[in-house]
């Protein structure tokens, strides 16, 4: 069943995160994810939407999506997201 990651990103430091940023795509490839949509501009429909950047992902299954996440690869770069925003992060199941 795919798995989606929602991240819900305030950037807090431009350039530390333009760091991670860069090693994002080579380390992504490396996994059977699918980016399905970055914004930084959504349009709010209901409620308070205060972040600055929303992340959408969509893995063949949770295993994929856990395998990318725990990565070293994948850690040694998201050091620069931790020290440069605010994440919430979900993984939710979709649909058979």
């Amino acid at each position: 069943m795919p798995v989606y990651v929602i991240a819900q990103i305030t950037i807090t430091d431009r350039a530390r995160y333009g760091e991670y940023e860069a090693g994002f795509p080579e380390v992504f490839a490396k996994y059977r994810g699918e980016l399905l949509a970055v914004d930084e501009s959504p349009r709010l429909i209901e409620g308070e939407w205060p972040f600055t950047r929303t992340v959408l992902i969509r893995f063949p299954d949770e295993d994929e999506a856990n395998r990318w996440y725990a990565s070293p690869e994948y850690q040694a770069i998201a050091r620069h997201r931790f020290a440069a925003a605010r994440t919430n992060a979900v993984l939710v199941n979709g649909i058979a």
